[in-house]
């Protein structure tokens, strides 16, 4: 353990943060993920699965899994494709992604072997496990949810909305979407039909709409990325740190951390 004295004579443990590479099976398929947490930080603790955009498990997943376990939880980057495909393009990245939108019910299956891989870290407290996702991550953690995956809670970040239909038997999660004001790739009538199915269910939900951020407002290469395949996406920092700040709020409600 590593520690520290404050200017106010305090000790402060410092914080020591361990990336775990591993992998898991289903049925004949092996999947990869990196599990991120502090090791100074003592007892269990919340855990939070990071799903990726549809271009597979990337090194930006990854980052905000280390983000997570700064905040003091444990998280897993999760790898939905199998064997850490990742995409070279935009065609690629739709052949990966188009078998979970027609087949929502093999994202929560995905999703929940993850977590059964999760639950064998001793850090975990398993009554207090929640999901994010970005792009189609978001897309995978809010149908997992209104599937009836056992999540606390789930955030979308610029997630689709076109899902499953929500179901009041089912839905055990809180759900925040973060959603960028100028995205072009979720019609209106998916924001509105998303509202109204989760408002005729009494759902606890939030939906915040961050002014001027496209599609992928929140990871810092998309930019680049919709300029090299002229796709209507850019980094929007600001709605990024506020996106993130309302997930941190949204938690520390959820979880009662």
């Amino acid at each position: 353990m590593i520690s520290i004295h404050s200017s106010f004579g305090e000790i402060v443990t410092a914080s020591k943060i361990k990336e775990d590479k591993i992998t898991y099976s289903v049925g004949n398929k092996r999947y990869n993920g990196v599990i991120v947490y502090d090791e100074n930080q003592k007892g269990k603790r919340p855990a939070i699965l990071v799903v990726h955009e549809w271009w597979g498990l990337t090194e930006y997943p990854v980052m905000r899994a280390k983000r997570l376990a700064e905040l003091g939880y444990i998280a897993m980057a999760v790898d939905m494709y199998g064997d850490g495909k990742v995409a070279a393009n935009p065609t690629e990245a739709k052949e990966l992604a188009m078998p979970f939108y027609k087949d929502p019910q093999m994202g929560k299956s995905n999703l929940e072997a993850a977590i059964s891989k999760l639950k064998e870290y001793k850090q975990v407290d398993n009554q207090s496990i929640s999901a994010i996702g970005y792009c189609f991550g978001g897309s995978i953690v809010l149908n997992a949810a209104k599937l009836g995956a056992n999540l606390k809670g789930v955030v979308s970040f610029h997630g689709g909305l076109a899902g499953v239909p929500a179901d009041k038997a089912l839905l055990k999660s809180a759900i925040l979407v973060c959603h960028g004001g100028s995205d072009k790739f979720i019609p209106e009538s998916d924001i509105t039909g998303f509202k109204h199915q989760l408002d005729s269910i009494g759902a606890n939900y939030k939906f915040i709409v961050y002014p001027n951020a496209t599609h992928a407002f929140t990871n810092p290469g998309s930019t680049a990325t919709g300029k090299k395949f002229s796709m209507p996406i850019e980094y929007n920092q600001k709605a990024d740190q506020d996106s993130w700040s309302d997930m941190k709020m949204f938690f520390a409600k959820v979880l009662k951390k």
